[in-house]
């Protein structure tokens, strides 16, 4: 059998593009902003990570600058030898005493991070449990240790203790959970979780991706919203979002963060943070710590779309976060909606299996703090047009 078959059967990408319904890759001719111009026409982003709007920030900027100045534009070698820089450690610093924990250290991206993490930290008689609809480098991370991973039902407890109640006792535990979901925008059980992980001997690491910068107290994540942060063992988060950059980080006690510089092969052989993307997230990072009511803004516009939404009699998943999903059930029926939108000058994201069941299809729209309610309303007015050729998806 030639390896390449797989690809010739693999018919989806050019049936899409031969029917004008190709959702991917469109091109930025712009900056990472609230309104952009891509392929050539303007566009409102709704579909950005970009949730503080700090990407254009002009002292985030000015200090990738500076930093390409000072240090080049590479580091040309991994953290453990020639890689670290003295900007990686005063990033580190930082995010440490921001988080509240002993020590962080940062991973070239945020994927990198967890799959850096738990092959490091889950070995081969240990058991990492997660929640079944965490993030794919989470699972990746999990494939890649010698442990051995159980997963239970979305948010469900019950489910989470049946499996530590099953679990042998010699071995560790560590519960992993996203602290917001990407795709749905709810936020963890955290104080469940916790309860439970004491109860069973487990440690808790929480993916705060998609949550710091957006809830706790100046934006700090997860366990600060829920006044947990002495109770969570590992904080995981990116830079690539409300930080404006790229890369990711873990903070945790010291000892916890030392072992795994010291044995995860994803950190000890990958080259680190380029000089830019540890300024730019440096700086995005102050600059939040300066205006934690930029984090007020973001929950004040969220709230400002689900209400628009919920007028109009959109079908939503309702949460206290940015990312706001709009059901759309079938993949066909998401497809058309999804190059509507887009043609109209909104840009969303559609969302189809594996990362949601076949039937539970969506858009997921997302929000920046440096949106306007305007703006904001344009876009409703222009998706509430399209939609409503799309009775099928409405409330009801």
């Amino acid at each position: 059998m030639d390896i390449f078959e797989k690809c010739e059967s693999y018919t989806f990408v050019r049936e899409a593009r031969a029917a004008g319904i190709y959702p991917y890759f469109h091109a930025l001719e712009s900056r990472q902003d609230v309104e952009v111009i891509m392929e050539g026409k303007r566009r409102i982003m709704l579909g950005s990570n970009n949730y503080l709007g700090l990407t254009t920030n002009p002292e985030v900027i000015e200090a990738g600058l500076r930093a390409i100045t000072t240090y080049g534009t590479g580091c040309s070698g991994s953290r453990f030898l020639n890689g670290t820089l003295s900007l990686h450690l005063e990033l580190e610093a930082e995010l440490g005493d921001f988080l509240r924990k002993e020590a962080a250290t940062t991973f070239s991206t945020g994927f990198q991070s967890n799959l850096g993490i738990i092959s490091a930290i889950v070995g081969r008689h240990d058991y990492v449990i997660c929640d079944r609809e965490n993030h794919a480098s989470i699972y990746d991370g999990c494939k890649l240790s010698y442990g051995t991973m159980k997963r239970y039902r979305h948010g469900d407890m019950e489910d989470l203790e049946k499996i530590l109640q099953s679990l042998p006792e010699e071995g560790g535990r560590l519960i992993i959970t996203d602290g917001i979901f990407s795709m749905g925008g709810d936020i963890a059980k955290l104080p469940e979780i916790v309860a439970l992980a004491k109860k069973y001997g487990a440690r808790v690491m929480v993916d705060d991706a998609h949550a710091l910068g957006v809830i706790g107290e100046g934006g700090r994540g997860t366990a600060s919203y829920f006044g947990l942060e002495e109770d969570v063992d590992i904080i995981m988060g990116t830079f690539s979002k409300s930080l404006a950059s790229l890369g990711g980080f873990m903070a945790a006690d010291e000892l916890v963060v030392d072992y795994v510089k010291h044995n995860s092969r994803p950190f000890i052989f990958s080259a680190s943070m380029t000089p830019a993307n540890a300024a730019t997230a440096l700086a995005a990072l102050r600059y939040l710590r300066k205006n934690p009511e930029i984090v007020k803004r973001l929950g004040a516009l969220s709230a400002h779309m689900r209400k628009g939404f919920l007028d109009r009699g959109v079908r939503i998943r309702v949460s206290e976060t940015p990312i706001i999903p709009i059901y759309t059930d079938d993949m066909d029926t998401t497809l058309a909606i999804n190059r509507d939108i887009y043609d109209a000058g909104v840009y969303v994201n559609p969302v189809f299996p594996p990362a949601v069941p076949p039937k539970d299809c969506l858009l997921r729209t997302s929000y920046m703090a440096t949106h306007t309610e305007e703006l904001l309303d344009e876009a409703l007015d222009i998706m509430g047009g399209v939609l409503e050729r799309f009775p099928q998806i409405w409330a009801r």
